[in-house]
């Protein structure tokens, strides 16, 4: 027969339980799970991939415009992915026309798979991304604002596991001084982007870019960085060669032109 002591133990663990479930964020069923194609990143992920009904924040590593190009076009070529069927879109919403579209399709993201909603200000550009993943006939949804608070994200990631949508928040600076990422999210994943030092040739020219990529936090996971290669015209990364393969390569090169 089970004690006093033992009853009022189980009670609690029942009722922490359900005050777990209840605010636990919401796991979204039947949202595609997209793999970056590198282990050195799916197998740091603790679903091997960015949940497709969840919210991922990204931001620059710095104020730049270098960094904060890196993070927009990480963002698109995430966006590409999930958009990888002929006749699949992406909606991106904003609040000021500026991105190059040029850039967005060299990573994956042509002008006939984007759908651009500008909003008069943040607040109606988040409304948007909202109405965008709760329709459900996106492959994506993009968003990119300078602050968002609490309840926006929470409607958010509550409207993409409902929309079976992922949602990309790109973060941008506010103020140089304030990291776009210093508050708690109750984002899925949050990312950091920044520009790093191109893979040397072994020949005159410029380089794929490289990128310094940071997961600075994930639910079912711990943090990771490391650096890659920008995104191809599919949207997909790649890890640069070893630099003793980059060496071999150079030594076959001059070989055969010689």
């Amino acid at each position: 027969m089970q004690t006093v002591a033992a009853l009022a133990e189980t009670d609690r663990a029942r009722l922490l339980a359900e005050l777990k479930a209840r605010i636990a964020p919401p796991v979204a069923r039947n949202a595609p799970l997209l793999p970056f194609g590198i282990d050195g990143i799916d197998a740091r992920l603790g679903n091997g991939g960015l949940d497709g009904g969840g919210l991922h924040e990204v931001a620059a590593a710095s104020p730049t415009l270098g960094d904060d190009a890196a993070a927009t076009l990480f963002v698109a070529g995430a966006a590409a992915r999930f958009a990888a069927e002929p006749s699949a879109s992406v909606a991106w919403t904003l609040t000021r026309f500026d991105l190059y579209a040029p850039g967005l399709e060299q990573a994956g993201l042509p002008p006939d798979k984007l759908l651009y909603c500008e909003g008069r200000d943040e607040v109606m550009a988040l409304a948007l991304a909202e109405d965008c993943l709760r329709d459900g006939g996106f492959a994506a949804v993009v968003a990119e604002v300078k602050n968002a608070d609490q309840t926006a994200m929470r409607r958010l990631q509550l409207a993409a596991a409902d929309g079976h949508t992922p949602m990309l928040l790109l973060r941008r600076w506010a103020r140089a001084a304030r990291d776009p990422l210093e508050k708690a999210s109750p984002a899925c994943t949050r990312w950091r982007v920044g520009c790093a030092p191109s893979v040397p040739l072994s020949h005159p020219g410029v380089g794929r870019s490289c990128w310094s990529v940071e997961l600075v936090r994930q639910r079912g996971g711990n943090p990771f960085s490391l650096i890659v290669e920008a995104c191809d015209g599919k949207g997909r990364l790649a890890l640069p060669a070893p630099a003793r393969d980059r060496a071999t390569a150079a030594g076959r090169a001059s070989r055969r032109a010689a």
